[in-house]
């Protein structure tokens, strides 16, 4: 099944829910996009899940595959959609696989946004990476999660990339709500 463009009854829809307050959860790989993820999690624009700390995280990581697990499944509690900010090695991570199945089964909206143009804490780009929805099959419908969940990567404009990464902001901030809206909208067809 591809992609197919926003038909007018899809904003309708999407504009009905708006008023909505919607709470969502950031997947992303810690260690590489951390300061690029808060960027976009400290945007205020939607409820994301609250950012742990290094130590933290440390910590879950020592309880063994299970405490991830739980600790994943707790944080998506009550969310109604996942973002996967995709850096350079996002894609075929395996708690960022586990994130998107678990969303994706439990009826979650799930979007992906490129965050590789945002600087990092030293001030530098990454390369883009590859799509980490192309490597799940989705059962019934014979096509990949990529044909039905969307990404998000600045657009090209007159020769002009949104390479400059406070236009990148600029372009995540004024659109991640009506992506998060899509998200579920489409999540809600299947």
């Amino acid at each position: 099944m591809g992609r197919n463009p926003k038909s007018q009854t899809s904003r309708e829809n999407i504009k009905k829910f708006k008023h909505m307050k919607r709470r969502v959860f950031y997947s992303f790989n810690y260690k590489e996009d951390n300061w690029r993820a808060s960027q976009v999690r400290n945007m205020g624009v939607i409820e994301g899940n609250q950012p742990v700390s290094d130590n933290d995280w440390e910590q879950i990581k020592k309880g063994g595959d299970e405490t991830i697990k739980r600790w994943i499944n707790e944080q998506l509690k009550y969310r109604s959609c996942t973002i996967v900010l995709i850096g350079a090695h996002t894609a075929g991570r395996k708690w960022i696989d586990y994130e998107i199945e678990k969303s994706w089964n439990d009826g979650k909206g799930l979007l992906g946004i490129y965050i590789h143009n945002l600087k990092d804490k030293d001030g530098k780009q990454s390369s883009k990476g590859k799509n980490p929805f192309d490597y799940f099959q989705i059962n019934g419908y014979n096509s990949k999660l990529s044909s039905i969940v969307r990404t998000y990567d600045p657009p090209l404009f007159f020769f002009y990339q949104y390479n400059d990464s406070k236009k990148v902001y600029e372009y995540i901030h004024n659109h991640i709500e009506s992506w998060v809206e899509e998200a579920i909208y489409i999540r809600n067809k299947y």
